[in-house]
Protein backbone atom coordinates (compact mmCIF):
# COMPACT_ATOMS: atom_id res chain seq x y z
CA UNK A 1 0.00 0.00 0.00
CA UNK A 2 1.23 3.75 -0.73
CA UNK A 3 0.48 6.95 0.40
CA UNK A 4 -0.10 9.55 -2.33
CA UNK A 5 0.08 13.13 -2.14
CA UNK A 6 -2.61 15.59 -4.34
CA UNK A 7 -1.15 18.89 -4.22
CA UNK A 8 -2.68 22.27 -6.01
CA UNK A 9 -5.99 21.34 -5.72
CA UNK A 10 -8.44 24.28 -6.59
CA UNK A 11 -10.66 24.81 -3.07
CA UNK A 12 -13.60 23.96 -4.72
CA UNK A 13 -12.53 20.30 -5.18
CA UNK A 14 -14.63 17.42 -3.37
CA UNK A 15 -13.61 13.89 -2.59
CA UNK A 16 -15.91 12.42 -4.78
CA UNK A 17 -14.13 13.77 -8.07
CA UNK A 18 -10.37 13.20 -6.96
CA UNK A 19 -11.94 9.32 -6.30
CA UNK A 20 -13.45 9.22 -9.98
CA UNK A 21 -10.46 10.48 -11.47
CA UNK A 22 -7.75 8.29 -9.71
CA UNK A 23 -10.06 4.97 -9.92
CA UNK A 24 -9.11 5.24 -13.20
CA UNK A 25 -5.71 3.65 -12.22
CA UNK A 26 -7.28 1.11 -9.63
CA UNK A 27 -8.90 1.13 -6.62
CA UNK A 28 -8.35 4.00 -4.12
CA UNK A 29 -8.06 2.63 -0.83
CA UNK A 30 -8.63 5.48 1.21
CA UNK A 31 -8.96 9.43 0.61
CA UNK A 32 -8.57 12.49 2.07
CA UNK A 33 -8.91 15.85 1.71
CA UNK A 34 -7.21 18.67 3.98
CA UNK A 35 -10.30 21.19 4.76
CA UNK A 36 -10.61 24.35 6.30
CA UNK A 37 -12.08 24.10 9.34
CA UNK A 38 -14.34 26.76 9.01
CA UNK A 39 -14.78 27.23 5.20
CA UNK A 40 -15.50 23.56 4.51
CA UNK A 41 -13.23 24.10 1.39
CA UNK A 42 -10.10 22.04 0.44
CA UNK A 43 -7.18 23.68 1.21
CA UNK A 44 -5.21 22.62 -1.93
CA UNK A 45 -4.05 19.07 -1.18
CA UNK A 46 -4.97 15.75 -0.06
CA UNK A 47 -3.27 12.06 0.34
CA UNK A 48 -4.97 8.96 -1.23
CA UNK A 49 -3.89 5.30 -0.55
CA UNK A 50 -3.48 2.67 -3.24
CA UNK A 51 -1.65 -0.36 -4.28
CA UNK A 52 2.12 0.34 -5.27
CA UNK A 53 1.82 -0.80 -9.43
CA UNK A 54 -1.54 1.44 -9.70
CA UNK A 55 0.05 4.50 -7.22
CA UNK A 56 2.82 4.57 -9.62
CA UNK A 57 0.14 4.22 -12.78
CA UNK A 58 -1.28 7.31 -10.91
CA UNK A 59 1.43 9.13 -10.58
CA UNK A 60 2.62 8.74 -14.24
CA UNK A 61 -0.88 9.15 -15.56
CA UNK A 62 -2.14 12.71 -13.41
CA UNK A 63 1.23 14.28 -12.25
CA UNK A 64 0.82 17.68 -14.34
CA UNK A 65 -2.44 17.16 -15.62
CA UNK A 66 -4.64 19.69 -15.88
CA UNK A 67 -8.07 19.55 -13.11
CA UNK A 68 -10.56 22.19 -12.67
CA UNK A 69 -8.22 24.51 -14.20
CA UNK A 70 -5.06 23.47 -11.81
CA UNK A 71 -1.68 21.85 -12.86
CA UNK A 72 -2.06 18.63 -10.35
CA UNK A 73 1.34 17.70 -8.70
CA UNK A 74 1.11 13.94 -7.54
CA UNK A 75 3.73 12.32 -5.69
CA UNK A 76 4.13 9.59 -3.21
CA UNK A 77 3.90 10.94 0.19
CA UNK A 78 7.40 12.63 1.75
CA UNK A 79 7.63 12.38 5.33
CA UNK A 80 9.75 15.07 6.19
CA UNK A 81 11.80 14.42 9.26
CA UNK A 82 10.59 16.04 12.59
CA UNK A 83 7.00 16.38 11.54
CA UNK A 84 5.77 12.59 12.40
CA UNK A 85 3.40 12.21 14.29
CA UNK A 86 3.42 12.11 18.32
Amino acid sequence: MKKLFIGNLAPSTKEQELEDLFSEFGKVRSLKLVTDVFSGQCKGFGFIEMEGHEARAAIAGLNGKDFNGKQLKVNFEVIKPGRGRR
